[in-house]
């Protein structure tokens, strides 16, 4: 594997924008689930505003990963979206780097917002987990229309929908800076994502036996 760098996206990246988008359609198609669509030039977009994150390898200058921003309800609420990996460096860490920064970022321009994500991925959440998310309902994610919009292009939109935006088979996950910080000598326990994967993978099954009738009616249409 090539070496690679992880940096904020520029206008010297609107010619990797095609193959990003190409690679998200793909890669929703493969999972089954959706990733929101999106043109290269709302991609393009992103990387003049410096709102993304993308990662080129340092030989070919191809893209290896890439993340962009969004921000809803005037700066309240910001997503780390349309986080995708080449395949060809998958397992190598490349996710976790991009999330890493597109966090960085997010806390550099927006420091009062709470960072959002609705994820089905263990490994995401488990990314988002140790950079300081944690699980949340779906009333705790932002009311905005066009924030839901972004997952008609799932194929599970006709569930959440369905059970009016409070449940699907994503997981919603939150980072809250103004949340009340604990001392380093609370004897509290924090939550880890690690300790608790197993229990995750066993509440995903479950979601999705509960949900599976809405699917049914769904796919009956």
């Amino acid at each position: 594997m090539n070496p690679y760098t992880v940096q904020v996206a520029s206008q010297a990246h609107f010619g990797l924008a095609e193959s990003i988008c190409h690679e998200m359609a793909e890669s929703a198609k493969a999972r089954g689930t959706g990733i929101a669509k999106r043109t290269p030039e709302y991609l393009q977009e992103k990387m003049s505003e410096g709102k993304a994150i993308i990662a080129t390898d340092d030989v070919t200058g191809a893209f290896v990963g890439f993340c962009y921003i969004e921000t809803w309800q005037h700066g309240k609420f910001v997503a780390n979206s349309g986080l995708i990996v080449n395949p060809s460096y998958r397992q190598y860490g490349v996710a976790k780097a991009v999330k890493a920064k597109a966090f960085e970022l997010s806390r550099t321009r927006y420091p009062d917002a709470k960072i959002i994500g609705i994820t089905t991925s263990l490994a995401v959440m488990k990314i988002n987990s140790d950079l300081g998310y944690e699980p949340t309902t779906f009333s705790e994610l932002p009311v905005d229309d066009n924030f839901w919009k972004g997952c008609e292009s799932c194929v599970n939109y006709d569930i959440l929908t369905r059970t009016e935006r409070k449940i699907c088979l994503c997981t919603g996950m939150i980072y809250d800076p103004n949340a009340t910080k604990k001392s380093l000598g609370d004897s509290e326990e924090k939550w880890l994502f690690l300790k608790n994967i197993a229990d995750f993978s066993k509440l995903k099954k479950i979601k999705e036996k509960l949900l599976m009738p809405f699917k049914k009616k769904g796919k009956s249409k």
